[in-house]
């Protein structure tokens, strides 16, 4: 399917003249609605892609805060001992706010007349089917996810960590709210990677629908929110797709501040050997509980939790090495 969005009418009643609503979907015809109601295209794929962003952030957020006020739930916690509290919640909240009004706005808002002279389609009908998104979709995945290894890492030295990326690492037990809990900066740098797939794919194959885009936000920000929600459940992603990161491996990011720098898979970390201080953590927990086979299952947690502090007190050294203030005595509370 072929788009040419630049030649697109300016008066909503010429937007769809030759249209046959009689063979959209019931979606195609909502959609349509949509630009019709609002009589400008340009306003009409500002305001509806701004409003799918926060309705799905916070949306995918509120399960997690749910799941958080619940103590069944704790047995699937990667750090049981640290739920966040209502004030670290209202805190998260007021930071991701102001970066989704002061950066996310102004970047969704200019990003969509650029990709739009490009080649994406935005009000077209009909809109494309999953045959033509998947393809798209997978390098979005992969792109993203290699801007954001490199970038990530990047964040982690000097200047860059101690002015920037440090505020992300405030909570060493990140919860789904947390994901966006970051510098302005931090948000525009990392979400450069997000959005620059899209635009290089518009410039080079000119055949992109926003409502592509529209599926790959969602679920980059559902893939952001569940790596930060502190919670593996059995059937977490991860256990049915091996190479997935997933929660359980980016949380030993903010645990012990080095290794697992990636978001979507775990690919990079273990090609350029960023995983290693992350697989022996994993083989020592395995290796403890097979020795405890006889324990019960509360010296088992125990056990694990001084394992995990010993990781975070490796994590605040670390720390303080790569923003250059490395205390004479280092305090974990």
């Amino acid at each position: 399917m072929s788009f040419n969005a630049t030649a697109a009418p300016l008066t909503p009643e010429s937007l769809y003249a030759h249209t046959d609503f009689s063979q959209l979907s019931f979606l195609e015809q909502q959609w349509a609605a949509w630009y019709l109601w609002i009589g400008n295209p340009i306003i009409a794929t500002g305001l509806m892609s701004f409003l799918l962003h926060e309705i799905v952030y916070f949306g995918r957020s509120v399960p997690w805060i749910i799941i958080d006020a619940i103590p069944y739930f704790r047995q699937w916690k990667l750090q049981p001992n640290k739920i966040p509290t209502k004030e670290e919640q209202w805190e998260c909240t007021k930071q991701v706010l102001f970066s989704h009004f002061t950066i996310e706005l102004p970047a969704i808002w200019l990003f969509h007349p650029m990709a739009e002279n490009l080649g994406m389609a935005t009000w077209q009908v009909p809109l494309p089917d999953f045959r033509a998104m998947l393809p798209q979709l997978a390098i979005f995945f992969i792109f993203e996810d290699m801007f954001h290894y490199f970038a990530h890492q990047a964040l982690h030295t000097g200047a860059l960590y101690k002015h920037i990326h440090k505020i992300h690492h405030k909570y060493s037990a990140p919860f789904g709210l947390a994901a966006e809990y970051a510098h302005p900066a931090e948000v525009f740098i990392l979400g450069t990677g997000t959005i620059a797939g899209p635009i290089l794919y518009c410039y080079f194959a000119r055949d992109l629908h926003i409502f592509t885009v529209y599926v790959w936000i969602t679920l980059r920000l559902f893939q952001a929110i569940d790596a930060h929600s502190g919670y593996d459940f059995p059937w977490s992603l991860q256990h049915i797709v091996p190479f997935w990161s997933g929660a359980e491996h980016h949380d030993f990011h903010h645990m012990a501040f080095t290794n697992n720098f990636s978001t979507s898979f775990r690919w990079c970390d273990r090609l350029f050997g960023t995983d290693t201080k992350y697989r022996e953590y994993r083989k020592r927990i395995d290796a403890a509980k097979k020795a405890m086979k006889g324990a019960s299952e509360a010296e088992k947690k125990e056990m694990e939790r001084k394992m995990m502090d010993e990781v975070e007190k490796e994590g605040i050294r670390a720390e303080a090495e790569a923003e250059g203030s490395l205390p004479k005595t280092v305090k974990v509370q």
